[in-house]
């Protein structure tokens, strides 16, 4: 078993292995994190673990995008908004990030690229610091059975998917020699791409193999696909846009 104990960065959203993650970063606490990450030699990977906040929130308030003087404080211990068990308000399945790109602005706040790599679970919180630290046991991702027929079809199903949320006469669409063909890989890739909620991506994310996971995104895509034939219309929605997460 392969434990490690990373900076903890909780957030309303899921990150999936391969998945690129953007981070507006202005809270102190998280200021407090990036800053020592870049104490990290350049040889070495800045490494962080995000998990999902259980309830898609915080327990405390506070603001989206920027902070003001009004309803987010300018100090935030590490628990502040996660209860006095933090432990409880996390999923207990997420992902390392590796940071490739921490640049501080000039007012102290960070703009953050991360990769996610590896999924991990989530062993205990530790507050005694300026944030959150935890340990973490790294999961190995198990393929399962049948996952390269089943990668084939998700991908059938996805690109399905696609020409419905896009609409017919969409020309943007991915195209199937943009896409992978590693059966993880396009587990990973579907989840974050489709357009589902965070217990749901959650629910992908601790699937306990690859086929597993699969089976359950060829189900939501046939089933999503089946309601959207029926709505009379729908907006072009880019599905290959990650937003920016304001901590």
């Amino acid at each position: 078993m392969t434990t490690a104990r990373l900076p903890l960065f909780p957030l309303n959203a899921v990150l999936f292995p391969g998945l690129v993650l953007p981070l507006n970063v202005f809270e102190e606490r998280y200021r407090a994190m990036m800053r020592e990450l870049l104490k990290t030699d350049e040889d070495e990977p800045r490494r962080f673990a995000v998990v999902a906040i259980r309830d898609g929130r915080e327990t405390a308030p506070t603001g989206a995008g920027m902070p003001d003087a009004v309803n987010v404080p300018a100090e935030r211990g590490p628990t502040d908004g996660f209860g006095p068990d933090p432990v409880q308000t996390f999923h207990r399945v997420g992902c390392i990030a590796d940071a490739a790109k921490i640049r501080e602005r000039p007012d102290g706040s960070f703009e953050v690229l991360a990769t996610g790599t590896t999924r991990v679970k989530l062993l205990s919180v530790e507050a005694s610091g300026p944030y959150l630290t935890a340990e973490l046991e790294e999961l190995d991702e198990e393929t399962g059975e049948e996952a390269g027929a089943l990668a084939e079809g998700v991908l059938r199903a996805f690109r399905s998917y696609q020409k419905r949320l896009a609409g017919a006469s969409e020309r943007s669409l991915t195209t199937g020699a943009d896409l992978p063909d590693d059966p993880s890989v396009v587990s990973y890739l579907v989840a974050a791409a489709a357009v589902l909620d965070v217990p749901t991506r959650q629910r992908l994310l601790q699937a306990p193999d690859t086929a597993t996971r699969l089976r359950e995104e060829l189900t939501l895509l046939r089933a999503e696909t089946a309601v959207i034939r029926h709505l009379p219309s729908l907006p072009a929605v880019d599905l290959t846009r990650a937003p920016t997460h304001p901590n």
